[in-house]
């Protein structure tokens, strides 16, 4: 059995020229509110110093955003929609229909494109930030079980991770930005002691919250990726008040 379709081609002879405009999706769902036989709106197409401007005015009786008897009724859709038109550029488009007998009629071959653009006012802002406040709602799912769960769950008071994030964050509530240079002066007397550092050592010795710390360390020190002493802290060269190993080898070897 053939899957093939005979496909009416009135269109071609007659032909008929039909233009594939884009249009807003809100746009088309006001459409969709209209009657079977209403008017949605009306296209004028005018000269205006020589060129050609199209543009389409959605019906009032359209411009409610919400069902009649719902709140906020007066929100309302932008009206009025200029054509931003575009040239078919070479390619052969058409526009087929097929009814609900399920017959394909070639209703006519593009011509014109076009994008329908509202003109922004306070209607369509409301209408932007309505959809973005829309699309921020996370989806709700309600699911009707067909059975009692039997599955026994024994409930946590509070996970682990939710233990250890409460614990991180009260840790470092407690510690209290101190003066810069309090910071620096406490830094700089640790590394006389010693040349390497982690950053959890740091945080012990200046009891200062670790993103503070670390800020200033990528100023006065190197952290090191690599080698014997990787994931420690040095101080930068003009910061030492000692020689590391290699400038004590350099020096014994001039």
């Amino acid at each position: 059995m053939s899957d093939k379709a005979d496909v009416n081609l009135t269109g071609v002879k007659q032909s008929q020229g039909v233009w594939l405009v884009k249009v807003p999706k809100y746009l088309s769902q006001q459409w969709d509110k209209a009657t079977e036989k209403g008017e949605v709106g009306k296209i004028s197409i005018a000269k205006k110093q020589g060129k050609t401007e199209v543009s389409f005015s959605l019906s009032e009786e359209l411009t409610a955003l919400v069902a009649v008897g719902e709140k906020d009724a007066s929100l309302q859709v932008p009206r009025e929609h200029p054509f931003t038109m575009h040239t078919v550029g070479g390619q052969t488009m058409a526009v087929f229909s097929q009814s609900d007998t399920d017959e394909i009629s070639l209703e006519g071959m593009v011509v014109h494109r076009a994008e329908c653009r509202p003109v922004v006012n306070d209607n369509y802002m409301k209408l932007k930030k309505l959809q973005i406040k829309e699309s921020t709602k996370s989806p709700r799912l309600s699911q009707q079980l067909e059975r009692a769960i039997t599955t026994v769950f024994k409930p946590v008071a509070n996970h682990e991770f939710n233990v250890l994030h409460e614990k991180k964050k009260k840790s470092e509530g407690k510690m209290v930005r101190a003066e810069r240079q309090v910071v620096l002066d406490m830094l700089f007397s640790a590394f006389e002691k010693h040349q390497y550092y982690n950053i959890k050592d740091l945080v012990d010795i200046t009891k200062q919250p670790v993103t503070y710390l670390k800020e200033i360390m990528k100023e006065i020190g190197t952290y090191n990726n690599k080698g014997t002493h990787k994931s420690t802290w040095e101080l930068k060269a003009e910061y030492r008040h000692y020689q590391s190993a290699e400038e004590e080898e350099e020096m014994q070897t001039a």
